[in-house]
């Protein structure tokens, strides 16, 4: 950071940046909470597979983050950071209209299905799941914008992982609010069989007003861009950002990170709905929740390392997961949302440590390992299928766990052979 970016103001893009967190984190969590009632509403054909089916709808969300990556740092280099988050959010009102598209087409034709084996699928069903890969698309290329920019953008009295514990606690609050939106406002409180397909148009249009708006605004809003965080356009890059072994871990690490925390985001629910609770919802609220408390106590540690704070929060994860399949206690896997709230920052701010104007690409890259909050739902729900239950398919996330333990120990260390490279 230049003496003269340190006397930018950036309250007002970091203020604009915490707020698209929150979009980001409301429409994550929205989209994975439709695997509950749309295993109903589209799902009652599939026979055994309902579960995974169900999470095809997170699979297909997370599968465009290695998808996309690379778009978004290229688009930051060619057009810079304001050009990039105008674009992403065109590409969000595109997703969006083709989630409205999945209900009107499975009301207007009803009889539309695709057999698959012993299984029938409604064609709305994939329109829905080619919806949540191009609002996931756009997801990713909001955060290859937000992590970097966060990280980099000056705001006296911060160091990064503290903007991104904010940034994040801002992700949280959407988070927190979206499985109520979901079960209380687009599906009205009604029960799991009373859901009817109908009942997503509305509130999809209107989240469509909502992005239509926020990119009118995002036209009037001085973004200015960072020196030294990405290549200058036409710069060749001396070498591959994956030559860099922290960042390398740091991939897999996320992967891990995002794939438990999404399993137990999404697949929560339907563990509930397994063992009977009656408000298997209000177990997602508070896992989120807990990852919001978490954030806003991240957002005041100022002198507390990132690695620290990832080894403590690892080691904690790790034991409430062997306890909840130890007791086969779905209220154990929500105490890890505590443990879960400050782990993004912490391996971003880890994983882009001493990159210089290789951050922006780095981050493009660090989206690939996103891909994980596909794979291991939709892993644990094939597992869940096979073991007739859920309760043995969470070893998955203590498997994820143990991973981030070791990289917040030993992989995130920076070897001095990387930097002097550059």
């Amino acid at each position: 950071m230049t003496q003269q970016e340190k006397q930018t103001n950036y309250i007002g893009p970091f203020i604009t940046l915490v707020f698209l967190f929150f979009i980001v984190g409301f429409l994550t969590t929205a989209n994975g909470q439709f695997q509950g009632p749309l295993k109903t509403a589209f799902l009652e054909g599939v026979g055994d597979l309902k579960n995974t089916f169900a999470t095809l709808i997170t699979f297909s969300w997370f599968l465009a983050y290695p998808l996309t990556g690379g778009i978004g740092s290229a688009w930051i280099t060619r057009h810079g950071y304001k050009s990039t988050l105008i674009r992403s959010l065109f590409l969000m009102l595109i997703g969006l209209g083709i989630f409205y598209l999945s209900s009107w087409f499975t009301v207007r034709f009803p009889g539309a299905e695709i057999g698959m084996g012993e299984s029938v699928v409604p064609i709305g069903f994939f329109i829905f799941l080619l919806g949540s890969f191009v609002v996931g698309a756009s997801a990713t290329i909001l955060q290859v914008v937000i992590n970097p920019y966060l990280t980099a953008c000056y705001v006296r009295g911060t160091q990064p992982i503290q903007r991104l514990a904010i940034g994040g606690s801002s992700n949280s609050i959407g988070t927190t609010i979206a499985p109520y939106f979901v079960t209380g406002i687009v599906f009205g409180g009604l029960s799991m069989e009373d859901v009817q397909v109908s009942q997503l148009m509305t509130p999809f249009f209107s989240l469509m007003v909502l992005i239509g708006l926020i990119i009118f605004v995002l036209f009037w809003i001085t973004l200015p861009d960072i020196e030294g965080t990405k290549a200058e356009t036409g710069e060749r890059l001396e070498r591959s950002v994956w030559s860099f072994r922290h960042l390398r871990l740091g991939v897999i690490s996320i992967f891990f990170y995002v794939g438990v925390e999404v399993a137990i985001g999404a697949n929560i629910n339907l563990y509930a709905i397994e063992q009977g609770y009656s408000q298997p919802a209000l177990m997602a609220t508070l896992y989120w929740g807990g990852m919001l408390i978490g954030r806003l106590v991240g957002s005041s540690l100022n002198k507390v390392s990132p690695r620290t704070q990832l080894t403590v929060t690892t080691i904690g994860a790790t034991l409430f997961s062997v306890l909840a399949v130890a007791l086969n206690d779905p209220w154990l896997l929500v105490v890890i949302g505590l443990f879960h709230s400050i782990m993004w920052g912490a391996i971003f701010t880890l994983s882009v440590a001493g990159l210089g104007k290789y951050t922006s690409v780095a981050s493009g890259v660090f989206m690939i390992g996103v891909v994980g909050g596909a794979i291991l739902p939709l892993a644990q729900g094939m597992l869940a299928d096979a073991l007739s239950g859920w309760r043995w398919s969470w070893l998955i996330v203590l498997g994820g766990e143990l991973f981030m333990l070791y990289y917040a120990r030993i992989g995130s260390r920076i070897r001095v052979s990387d930097i002097q490279a550059k």
